[in-house]
């Protein structure tokens, strides 16, 4: 995977992340305002390696890590019908 496709990858998947925690505000209790917030795409195998690789390397900062697990947001591609 390039650093542009992982770079794109993870601010699709925080995008999805925000529009969630919007819903549902409550989710934003589980992180700590020092943590380091980790999503792993579970149909993105190779974004999910690469942030699991990241995750490694910070292993043993002072800042904590939270997880969450989610799936990459689904494109909405529109189609005009008639104009």
């Amino acid at each position: 995977m390039t650093k542009d496709e992982v770079v794109r990858g993870n601010l699709d998947l925080l995008s999805e992340f925000m529009r969630y925690a919007f819903d549902h505000p409550d989710i934003l209790d589980e992180i700590s305002p020092e943590a380091e917030l980790v999503l792993l795409p579970e149909d993105d195998p190779g974004l999910c390696a690469e942030n699991m690789r990241m995750l490694e390397k910070s292993e043993g900062a002072e800042r904590p890590h939270v997880v969450f697990r989610m799936k990459k947001p689904q494109v909405v591609v529109p189609r005009l019908e008639s104009a």
